[in-house]
């Protein structure tokens, strides 16, 4: 318990003292990704990508939506590196295209199903009670489904489009967040430096967003980036069954959509987009481990 008697600035500098511990454990987690190959692997992958998507204009050889009939279904070659599809258009750059898509939509998704989970998991383990019970209730509710089945039918009542994908996937998928961030939010609450800024009368707003959501960010941290595939898969999933993005534009999953007719005759259309994904997953599934690794090292596995 924090002694009665303890003066203002006492308290301020042990507060002090907590941020100069937290910016060296910051480089002590920095060092150790950087020590796990498989994290360093992931870095350079997930770059590989955002590099892409941002100058997909200069790297691209051709234009992505531009059609060529007499073109139609040429295997990969030194003009077409991975070839063209069923109206000539070039697939290299139409998957480098599609990365922005793909990175547009993930990062929209945990941005927007992290805001509600990360929100919901504060008030839920800080406040506790039937606000806790209430929430929770609704996290077992959403869990009990599988997400992708109820992002279709969430998707399915709003329409097609990138922003009804963003609100079906982060409505669904929120949970995860929530539950993780009360489940650390339950033990932080009970330690010395909460009480003490209760004892000098901060309110339960500012010892959130002071002293709580400081001390949740890394979880939070990991949770995107393990969360990034999943919105990337379901993001796919749903363009590949005709609710998401919609042709022409050029999205990895309806990528694999037009090209499964032709699997037989072209199957690099479909491939070198399921390739893609993977090659994205990948990286951020690496990334999210090292990082896990890194902020627990008593996690790590062998």
């Amino acid at each position: 318990m924090i002694s009665e008697d303890i003066s203002y600035e006492q308290l301020k500098e042990e507060i002090r003292k907590l941020k100069r511990k937290r910016s060296s454990q910051a480089n002590l987690v920095w060092k150790r990704f950087t020590k796990n190959k498989l994290a360093l692997i992931g870095f350079i992958m997930v770059s590989i990508i955002i590099f892409m998507a941002i100058f997909a204009p200069l790297i691209a050889p051709y234009d992505p939506y531009k059609t060529s009939p007499l073109e139609r279904f040429k295997p990969p070659s030194k003009e077409h590196l991975l070839g063209t599809d069923a109206l000539g258009r070039d697939v290299f750059s139409r998957l480098i295209y599609g990365s922005r898509i793909a990175l547009e939509i993930g990062i929209l998704i945990v941005l927007f199903e992290g805001i509600i989970g990360i929100s919901l998991g504060l008030v839920s383990g800080y406040f506790g009670g039937i606000v806790d019970k209430l929430i929770m209730w609704l996290v077992d509710v959403l869990r009990s489904f599988p997400i992708v089945v109820l992002a279709l039918a969430i998707a399915g009542v709003l329409g097609q489009g990138i922003l009804n994908v963003v609100i079906a996937l982060g409505t669904v998928g929120w949970t995860s967040y929530a539950r993780m961030v009360r489940s650390k939010v339950l033990t932080i609450k009970e330690l010395e430096y909460i009480e003490a800024a209760k004892s000098i009368g901060e309110s339960n707003l500012a010892i959130i967003f002071r002293h709580v959501l400081p001390n949740v960010l890394s979880t939070a941290i990991v949770m995107v980036c393990l969360m990034m595939p999943t919105a990337l898969i379901a993001s796919a999933t749903l363009s590949f069954l005709g609710l998401g993005v919609q042709p022409p534009t050029a999205d990895w999953g309806s990528i694999i959509a037009e090209g499964r007719r032709y699997l037989l005759k072209a199957p690099w259309i479909s491939t070198s987009a399921g390739f893609f994904i993977m090659f994205t997953v990948l990286g951020f599934n690496f990334i999210g481990d090292g990082l896990r690794d890194a902020l627990d090292p008593t996690s790590r596995r062998n």
